[in-house]
C-alpha cells in the first residue's frame, strides 16, 4: 500500500494538479474601454477554482444575472473591483472580461471542438428534432436514444412519402 501513496513519474502529484490555480494572466483590454492618461491597458486575472464557482452559483441562486458579474469580480486581481463597480461596467466590457475569465479558467470551448461536437450524430439528430418539433434541450435530454431514433425514422418515412 505504501507504493500507492508515492507519486510515480507518470502520475502527477496533488501539488502539481493544484498549481494551475496559482497562475496569473495579464489581459489586454481593447478600445474603446480604455481611457486613461497613463496608457495602461491591462487587467490581471486568475483562473476560477471549483470553490469559486460553487460560491458564485450559491450567491447567484436567486438572481442568474449576477453570475457573470460575480465571476468577473472574483477573477480580477488587479485592479481590485467591488461588485458595484463591476455592475457599473458597460455590458460589452463585462462580456469581454467574462470571455477572458472563461478562457483562463478552462471553461471556454475552442471553435474546432465546438464544430466537432456539432458534427456528432446525436447532436445533429437533436438539432433536427428541435427544429422540426420545437422541442427544448431539456425535452430532448429526457428522451432515450431509442425514442430519438424512432422520431428520426418517422421523419425519414414522411420525407420518402412526400418525394
Amino acid at each position: 500500500m505504501a507504493d500507492l501513496a508515492e507519486a510515480t513519474p507518470s502520475c502527477l502529484t496533488a501539488d502539481e494538479l493544484l498549481a494551475g490555480s496559482a497562475l496569473r494572466f495579464e489581459v489586454e483590454v481593447p478600445m474603446p474601454w480604455v481611457d486613461n492618461a497613463r496608457g495602461a491597458t491591462r487587467v490581471r486575472l486568475r483562473p476560477l477554482t471549483v470553490a469559486d464557482l460553487q460560491l458564485v452559483t450559491r450567491a447567484a441562486r436567486e438572481n442568474g444575472a449576477l453570475v457573470a458579474a460575480l465571476m468577473v469580480r472574483t477573477a480580477i486581481e488587479e485592479p481590485k473591483l467591488s461588485l458595484a463597480q463591476v455592475n457599473a461596467m458597460p455590458v460589452g466590457l463585462l462580456e469581454f472580461l467574462l470571455a477572458e475569465v472563461n478562457r483562463v479558467s478552462g471553461l471556454a470551448v475552442a471553435p474546432p471542438a465546438l464544430e466537432e461536437a456539432a458534427e456528432q450524430p446525436l447532436a445533429r439528430a437533436a438539432h433536427v428534432l428541435a427544429t422540426r418539433f420545437g422541442w427544448t434541450p431539456q425535452q430532448l435530454g429526457e428522451m432515450t436514444l431509442g425514442q430519438i431514433l424512432l422520431h428520426l425514422q418517422m421523419l425519414r418515412d414522411d420525407g420518402a412519402r412526400d418525394a
